[in-house]
């Protein structure tokens, strides 16, 4: 059974992403060698990629004709198996994609398919809803030292209060750390 994990970086104060979409610049302060083999290696761990509709766009264009897009990074992030999670969407042109209209109904099925991870990288709002059916089997997280002061929470008001187990910390020659749970109750 595939389990379901969050990967996402964001600021100390909790910000995933700036007050625009994909304004993403204190990415930079985690990035670097130790970050590209995390990558990596999670890459390879998964055989399903899951995105909000925002997050999907902007990931297929990125990747799909990114500088370096024959890179091993890029050569999993085009060929792995991909679900966007729109009730509006009408196609998806990035390669091995599926559109799920509800998510929360076929993330499960979807859990059941597969023996390798599946993720779930940004996709605020598409999080929310999975963290609020209690999907997630586990949640990693690159905090970049840094107070955004503005932009667009990860955790909202709205999501159920849930005890967690530390899995692991990393902390990384950046100043980024690398943390890692569970819901209690879960294991690795």
């Amino acid at each position: 059974m595939r389990k379901l994990i969050m990967w996402n970086v964001i600021t100390l104060d909790g910000y995933f992403e700036g007050e625009k979409n994909w304004d993403l610049s204190f990415h930079e302060l985690v990035w670097g060698k130790e970050l590209e083999e995390l990558s990596l290696i999670q890459l390879k761990s998964a055989d399903m990629l899951v995105f909000g509709s925002t997050t999907y766009k902007g990931m297929a264009d990125y990747w799909s004709k990114a500088e370096g897009a024959e890179g091993e990074i890029a050569k999993f992030m085009n060929g792995i198996q991909k679900v966007v999670c729109s009730s509006t969407l009408k196609t998806a042109d990035w390669n091995n994609t599926l559109i799920v209209k509800d998510a929360v109904a076929e993330i499960p099925k979807l859990k059941q398919q597969g023996n390798g991870d599946m993720f779930v990288f940004g996709s605020g709002k598409l999080s929310k809803s999975l963290m609020k059916a209690e999907l997630f089997d586990e949640f990693r997280l690159c905090i970049a030292p840094l107070f955004l002061g503005k932009g667009k929470l990860l955790f909202n008001q709205g999501i159920p209060h849930k005890k967690l187990k530390l899995l692991e910390t990393r902390p990384l020659v950046t100043g980024g750390i690398i943390l890692r749970y569970a819901p209690d109750g879960k294991t690795e």
